[in-house]
């Protein structure tokens, strides 16, 4: 008697499997499943807190795009084998900005200041960088973020913020306290131009001979500080930032050095709302230039994502989950508003100030 031939039904039950594993684990990543649980497009939501403005970055939406190079310093290659500390020049383009959520928002207003920069070299290698202006970040995790943008908003009940949402936060996440500190006593800068801006988690570089050290930097203007004093908040047009950065660069470009700060050991590797000591060694790893600004309704940073986990072979990432919220929330706040004006739900390509919003 000839044998019965291989029912299909066990393999079509392994693909059936295969299939819903797919499923879940895609509803898992979009959040549909698991709602309790932190996700990139829920971490956006919190950030956009009920108001997105379509078509504009969900964080840090006022700005400027600028363009300029980048020249390494004859030490940059002896700390990593990028690229970029190694040809003679590297094209740059970027953008300033200030925080918050509003693209019309007052300059003067504004506590943090940032600048995101696109190197990329001869070879093809990208370096994408996010700094601010802050020396670290306010907490140490995604889900303490999360809670800090919550916390604050008004009940419903009252209009008001609730004391004990807040206090409640604060207990949680005590390393609040220091980005407080600095927010009430630290001088703000009267330019983006004089603006130092700090990328806060650590990264790792790799030489030629694949030594690794793990490394902080920051864009320390040459320009000298010039605090901005109440008066002049007071004062200050809507669009100063701006104003102030085409006027110095009339008469001529603006830099910065871009400074490589060591990790000794012990110090914390993957917690961003924590500060290295002042002593670390520091290298001076070349200079950026900036020789012109473009409004970011038509410049060249509009479509740019700068995500600071795109980085060049010589440049690898630290295990600090801050900097890995960083790159998923980014991500869907780009597709946000691509999507939003592949769609003509944002408002045609035009350089709208703050002052003539306010008119």
């Amino acid at each position: 008697m000839p044998p019965k031939p291989p029912t299909p039904w066990p393999a079509l039950a392994a693909i059936a499997l295969i299939v819903l594993l797919l499923a879940t684990a895609f509803a898992w990543a979009a959040g549909w499943i698991g709602r309790d649980r932190l996700t990139a497009p829920r971490l956006v939501d919190a950030i956009e807190g009920g108001k997105p403005y379509a078509g504009f970055r969900r964080a840090h939406s006022k700005g400027v795009c600028v363009a300029g190079y980048f020249d390494p310093s004859t030490q940059a290659a002896a700390l990593s084998r990028a690229q970029v500390f190694s040809q003679p020049r590297t094209a740059v383009q970027g953008r300033l900005s200030i925080g918050g959520a509003d693209p019309y928002a007052p300059d003067a207003q504004a506590r943090v200041r940032s600048l995101a920069l696109l190197l990329k070299t001869e070879n093809g290698q990208e370096w994408r960088m996010a700094m601010n202006s802050f020396p670290f970040f306010p907490v140490s995790t995604p889900a303490g973020f999360h809670k800090q943008l919550v916390a604050p908003r008004p009940d419903p009940a009252t209009g008001k913020p609730d004391p004990a949402k807040m206090a409640a936060f604060l207990a949680e996440h005590p390393e609040v306290e220091r980005f407080q500190a600095w927010a009430k006593s630290a001088p703000s800068s009267s330019s983006w131009a004089n603006t130092a801006y700090n990328g806060v988690n650590a990264f790792r570089f790799v030489d030629a001979a694949g030594r690794e050290r793990f490394v902080r930097w920051s864009m320390e203007p040459q320009a000298p500080f010039e605090p901005l004093s109440e008066a002049e908040r007071r004062q200050a047009d809507p669009d100063y930032l701006r104003e102030d950065l085409q006027a110095r660069l009339r008469q001529g470009p603006l830099r910065w050095n871009l400074v490589i700060v060591e990790a000794a050991p012990g110090d914390p590797i993957d917690d961003p709302a924590q500060a290295w000591p002042g002593n670390r060694r520091r290298h001076i790893a070349g200079v950026l230039v900036l020789e012109s600004s473009q409004p970011q309704a038509t410049g060249r940073c509009r479509d740019v994502n700068y995500d600071p986990t795109v980085v060049p072979d010589g440049i690898a990432l630290s295990s600090d989950p801050i900097l890995a919220a960083r790159a998923a929330t980014y991500s869907v706040s780009f597709n946000r508003r691509e999507r939003e004006t592949a769609r003509d739900q944002a408002p045609p390509a035009s350089d709208v100030t703050a002052q003539e919003v306010a008119r």
